[in-house]
């Protein structure tokens, strides 16, 4: 797993964890509480509440529910560093309120995804049509299946910015990797290729254009 973010779900086997964020096995419990009433001990479970021991550092992360109530750090794959500064911010305001707020981070998202169909040179009003129009440019195909089952676009489409009551730790954590995706196929990448055809020698470069034509 060296080198991919996994996000913390419930009942996850194995994440980054919260608190030494590192890849590893997570043993699940649900939290017990214990208490001394007239020389008998008694133990008390709430299946509201569940914890997640790292065998790796032994840190315990407590959920409620689905949402993560301790350590109060929130830790997702950080944004791609070609994306504009103004998506960077909602983003990294996304990773904050995370723990606090699923539904809030994933609106935030949502924003943040429809500025970027905008960056890339489409509308940024309706992002059914701004994303296959991304598809016709490079962006795989399947991308458009994954923002389909985090109900971005479709019949259950959200509009940005706004909260949906359906909205969980699980569909944030799809929409963070999202972000970075297709900042990474349409921003990165393109990129990069520049950048390797640019060191080219001047004379390569213009052998490359007379045989292009150019």
């Amino acid at each position: 797993m060296k080198g991919q973010y996994i996000s913390p779900e419930l009942d996850l086997k194995a994440f980054n964890c919260p608190h030494c964020h590192v890849y590893s096995h997570q043993d699940w419990y649900y939290l017990q509480a214990s208490e001394n009433a007239g020389g008998y001990g008694r133990q008390h479970s709430d299946k509201k509440f569940k914890v997640s021991y790292c065998e790796r550092c032994g840190g315990n992360t407590i959920w409620f529910g689905q949402n993560i109530i301790f350590p109060q750090n929130s830790i997702v794959e950080p944004a791609n560093p070609d994306l504009p500064q103004d998506i960077i911010e909602d983003y990294n305001e996304a990773a904050m309120v995370l723990n606090l707020s699923p539904r809030s981070s994933a609106a935030l998202l949502r924003l943040s995804i429809q500025k970027l169909c905008k960056f890339l040179g489409e509308s940024g009003k309706d992002i059914n049509k701004d994303i296959k129009n991304l598809v016709s440019k490079g962006l795989p195909p399947k991308v458009q299946e994954a923002l389909d089952s985090v109900r971005v676009i479709g019949n259950e489409s959200v509009h940005p910015g706004e909260l949906n009551l359906n909205d969980n730790r699980e569909i944030a954590n799809k929409l963070f990797k999202l972000v970075n995706f297709i900042a990474t196929k349409l921003i990165t990448e393109p990129k990069e290729i520049d950048d390797l055809y640019g060191s080219l020698p001047k004379s390569k470069l213009d052998g490359i254009s007379k045989r292009d034509g150019k």
